[in-house]
């Protein structure tokens, strides 16, 4: 548990490090605060950042948002990113939220499978067990005094997951403090009973209004904070703006603001969230004395001159690590370390040499201390973990802003493992992830690969700051950038596409992507296919004269029967490499890379396509037309100065999803596609919502009166009908049956239309179960020469999943007479 307790210093240090005068002065006041607070809801963007700001800078206690999944289902409104990698963004955007908010980030660990009707379709799905367990070890754990729920536990919280959030919360809340309910986490952790569990009420439209006949506490959130000059709205909008995948930027409110906390279990409050609840330092045993100290600490603070509080600092330090063991006394140590460190200016950091190198490689350390105080201050030795090094640092004083450097040249063993978020090293389980070392459980990310100890002496005290080692670089157009160190594969290689289409059993080109991470490097690079498939050649040498360098080997590819997997394999003197390279970046989170296996999905699809010629839309997070161009669609991409030329020469346009939520400049532009359809075009219109930028209404998204309701169908196994089952659109170029609705993934489709014009034909019907049908997901009109498509089926989604049914009938779709 020592990397787990690793990961907390480092994010604690990370915030207090470099704090003004007055962030030095709220840290003491939250020093003073003994208590925990943890926030439960299901997804990342779930929580209320406001309350979250309240707790941590007004109560100053700790303050924790536990996100049963890590959004994974939800979709990317920044990139063509999906499932795991839209979970690892958001797992980044809720971290890079709590830097702002002061809060902390958990997760339990059960996959986002997409909106949920109901809460016994999550538990069952995530297998309640297991995430129950993984919660209760968390409540454990923080030990938090209270426990907000975000939901209700009923058809109020809008979603499974979220309803599902609350019903686990409640049953944890009893069975954390019951030994007899998972005994074997006893080993770790203590049981712990919270004093109350509210739920942080709200009414339709997340408005907040008081509730009736129920007991509840107020909370004035909107309160102004002279010391940070900013009010807590404004605080929590820069937090929530964080979610930008999922296009929350939030304005702030500079208003009065309360919300209400009704009560659920344990103690009611009468007056206060806290109300029975000590959260001074006489709860601790000895800590009455510390609470003294502190307060003369806080009394005497110079805003002008923090380093006058080190020796009083120094003096509570002492005094906590004489308390008996305890999760205050962990925390509070760590929390009055940094206080330390931030009071005398202390800087102290370790960087690499390079962002990435391979196992076995050699590395150098770039250290970095300065003492911007007056204080005596001794750097006694610098311990480096994850690496090996026979450097060793003597004893050394800091003086005053004097900038000491070393630098330490390590080497990687050559069993470092490869860097992967923990949660992603192994194949998920049905509606969880598989933990790759349980000391991770619950957190957001794995300690960094190597760690960096300064053992130090303030004032003759000795203290050790731990520290995740990271790559820093100066970018001249955006100055000092930090990235995470990677250990990255000698060998990386990537098909140039995910899904590769075999059209009717025609061989094809198959391109990889060979990446090398050393100075120089040679290797062999081959297939492996499903059986009946074969590959010419049968192996392709490639070399390498320097790092980062990229070559493209290609082989001719016959396709056996059906549906496969095609892998790469790249093979040298020291071993066999099977990874590939993912790159995500986007400026308001860290650069993320991720090395997943190498391979792809193969299809030997019977698809006949017509009306080659398309214009293509972006819509967010859309793949659909690269899907396209793997059957041999010649696409443009349209944007608002290439809608304006000439749209006769397209066969088809395709508006991509939530396109006119995203592109203001597409409502002005509905005219001159309506004329497009009237001249003869056929235009495809995916799934948008309500929710539309521009001036146009969803009345007028297609050429008769329609609009879009918030029907869906989340069974992807759901059965369609045929409403009209000799309808050109499941017959033309390609004959659509129920076949073709096999082994789609994650939903059926989404915001369906709701009401349409009688000159709209409807084709498809279906349901979830115990629901009435739905017939909403795919309609279509004659408009002058032309033809109008609407579909809410989540081809977005089945496309790049490699389902060949969604092929055939986008073709369908495509190819409209």
């Amino acid at each position: 548990m020592r990397r787990t307790f690793a990961l907390l210093c480092f994010f604690i240090c990370q915030h207090v490090f470099g704090q003004n005068s007055s962030e030095i002065y709220l840290g003491l006041q939250r020093l003073n605060t003994v208590g925990n607070v943890m926030y439960v809801a299901a997804h990342p963007d779930d929580e209320n950042t406001l309350l979250i700001t309240w707790l941590a800078r007004e109560k100053k206690v700790r303050t924790a948002y536990y996100a049963m999944t890590r959004g994974d289902g939800g979709q990317n409104l920044i990139g063509s990113e999906q499932d795991e990698y839209v979970g690892l963004i958001r797992t980044h955007e809720l971290l890079e939220a709590r830097k702002i908010d002061g809060g902390e980030q958990y997760f339990s660990r059960a996959v986002d499978f997409g909106f949920s009707k109901s809460t016994d379709e999550a538990l069952l799905f995530w297998g309640k067990e297991k995430i129950l367990e993984d919660l209760v070890y968390r409540i454990r754990k923080f030990q938090p005094d209270v426990i907000i729920n975000r939901f209700p536990p009923d058809e109020r919280a809008g979603h499974g997951h979220h309803s599902a959030s609350a019903v686990l919360s409640k049953e944890a809340f009893d069975a954390a403090g019951d030994p007899k309910r998972y005994p074997e986490q006893l080993k770790e952790v203590k049981v712990w009973q919270p004093k109350r569990l509210v739920w942080n009420t709200f009414g339709r439209g997340f408005t907040n209004t008081s509730p009736e006949g129920e007991s509840f506490v107020e909370v004035p959130l909107g309160n102004y904070n002279p010391i940070l000059g900013e009010a807590y709205t404004e605080i929590a909008a820069r937090a929530r703006s964080k979610h930008r995948s999922q296009g929350f930027g939030s304005a702030p409110t500079r208003s009065e603001r309360s919300d209400y906390l009704v009560h659920v279990k344990g103690q009611p409050a009468q007056k206060d969230v806290f109300d029975g609840i000590d959260i001074s330092w006489n709860r601790v045993e000895g800590g009455a004395k510390i609470g003294q100290m502190l307060g003369e600490v806080i009394e005497d603070y110079n805003f002008k001159s923090p380093e006058a509080s080190v020796p009083a600092l120094l003096k509570v330090y002492t005094a906590i690590q004489n308390l008996p063991n305890s999760i205050y006394k962990e925390q509070k140590l760590e929390e009055c370390r940094a206080l330390i460190f931030a009071c005398a200016g202390l800087y102290l950091e370790v960087n690499t040499s390079a962002q990435a190198v391979s196992p076995g490689q050699n590395l150098k350390l770039f250290t970095l201390a300065v003492n911007r105080s007056s204080h005596e201050v001794k750097l006694k030795g610098i311990h480096i973990s994850g690496v090996l090094t026979k450097d060793t640092l003597v004893a050394k004083n800091l003086p005053y802003n004097v900038a000491q450097e070393w630098v330490l040249d390590v080497k990687l063993p050559q069993s470092a493992p490869v860097t992967q978020p923990y949660w992603m090293q192994e194949a998920k389980e049905l509606g969880k992830y598989k933990l790759s070392n349980e000391n991770y459980r619950n957190l957001p990310m794995a300690p960094d690969a190597i760690q960096a100890e300064f053992e130090l002496e303030v004032l003759g005290t000795p203290m050790k700051y731990k520290q995740g080692v990271k790559y820093k670089y100066t970018e001249p157009s955006r100055g000092e950038i930090y990235k995470y160190f990677e250990v990255r594969p000698e060998i990386m290689l990537n098909f140039e596409q995910n899904v590769i289409v075999f059209a009717e059993g025609a061989k094809k080109t198959v391109g990889v992507i060979v990446k090398n991470n050393l100075n120089s490097n040679k290797a062999k690079v081959s297939l492996e296919l499903p059986e009946g498939w074969t590959a010419e050649p049968k192996s392709v040498e490639v070399s390498f004269t320097e790092k980062d360098q990229e070559k493209p080997v290609y082989f001719t590819v016959t396709p056996g029967k059906g549906v496969g997997v095609l892998k790469v394999i790249g093979e040298n003197e020291r071993g066999k490499y099977d990874r590939a390279f993912k790159h995500i970046y986007y400026e308001h989170i860290p650069e993320l890379n991720v090395y997943p296996l190498a391979q792809a999905k193969a299809i030997n699809l019977d698809v006949k396509t017509g009306n080659k010629n398309i214009g293509y839309i972006m819509g967010a997070g859309d793949e659909v037309a690269s899907s396209l161009m793997q059957i041999g669609y010649d696409v443009t991409f349209l944007d608002e100065n290439a809608i304006k030329g000439d749209l006769s020469r397209f066969s088809a346009i395709i508006v991509g999803v939530r396109a006119y939520n995203t592109k203001d400049w597409l409502a002005n532009s509905q005219k001159l596609l309506l004329e497009y359809v009237n001249n003869g075009g056929n235009l495809l219109v995916q799934y948008q919502t309500q929710a539309f930028y521009g001036t146009i209404k969803t009345s007028e998204l297609g050429p008769y009166p329609m609009s879009i309701g918030r029907g869906r169908v989340t069974d992807e196994q759901a059965e369609v009908r045929f409403i009209r089952p000799q309808d050109p659109i499941l017959n033309y170029p390609n004959k659509i049956t129920s076949e073709d609705f096999k082994g789609w993934v994650q939903e059926r489709g989404l915001y369906f239309a709701q009401e349409w014009s009688d000159k709209y034909k409807t084709v498809l019907s279906m349901k979830d179960q115990g629901e009435t049908e739905q017939e909403g997901s795919l309609l279509y009109a004659k408009y002058g020469k032309g033809n109008f498509v609407f579909t809410g089926l989540s081809l977005f989604r089945q496309l790049p999943a490699g389902v060949p049914g969604a092929y055939r009938l986008i073709a369908n779709l495509i190819s409209l007479q």
